[in-house]
């Protein structure tokens, strides 16, 4: 009998921690940024106003993304550096979710008086990529710039003691559909990027269960 009581108690605990597990499991992801209170209403941090060109000539504006999950980085098509392991991870990203019209990417080029247009369409046919999911970006510099510090808190800057140029961080964002910033990974991991995918699905799920 007391052999029977210890294997039940044993059994009760494993259930209680394979179900604390799951709920933990569970836990939305964290929202970046200052936040306020307004009126009792959490006030967050989100993304400025923006708007700038894609591959296609075609103007992508918040109103693009509102309403999607998105990842956002920056970078430059001259790049000898961390770009092109960047490029390589981002296209894990794509290639894992190319087929859900709920998920965008946006990368921005930090080299605008390079990065044209038709440059940018040329790096995106590389890679193979369709622009219906994947944005790159070019437009004002100082504008790029400035929504990459102050809202993406990512750096983006010239630096002509730079071999290229120019400093930027490696970082994938993964913004909500309110366009808030939901998760930082470094571009360069695989591992890192591994839990962006991951990160992503956590945050559909969210989504369907309100």
């Amino acid at each position: 009998m007391q052999n029977k009581s210890i294997f039940f108690l044993v059994f009760l605990f494993s259930i209680v921690g394979i179900f604390m597990a799951c709920e933990q499991k569970e836990k939305p992801l964290p929202i970046f940024g200052q936040r306020t209170v307004v009126n009792n209403d959490t006030i967050y941090h989100k993304i400025a106003p923006f708007q700038f060109l894609n591959q296609d000539s075609v103007l992508v504006t918040n109103a693009t993304v509102d309403g999607k999950i998105y990842v956002a980085d920056f970078f430059f098509t001259s790049c000898r550096t961390i770009c092109p392991i960047m490029k390589t991870q981002m296209l894990r990203v794509y290639d894992t979710l190319k087929n859900d019209a709920d998920i965008l990417i946006l990368s921005h080029t930090i080299d605008p008086e390079y990065d044209t247009v038709g440059r940018l369409k040329d790096f995106a046919q590389r890679l193979g990529v369709s622009s219906a999911r994947w944005h790159f970006l070019t437009g004002a510099k100082d504008s790029i710039y400035k929504l990459a510090q102050t809202s993406y808190f990512a750096t983006a800057m010239e630096d002509k003691t730079e071999p290229d140029g120019f400093i930027h961080s490696g970082a994938f964002l993964l913004l909500d559909k309110q366009q808030r910033i939901r998760g930082k990974y470094d571009g360069t991991k695989e591992d890192e990027v591994n839990k962006l995918i991951a990160d992503i699905e956590r945050l559909k799920k969210e989504y369907e269960k309100k």
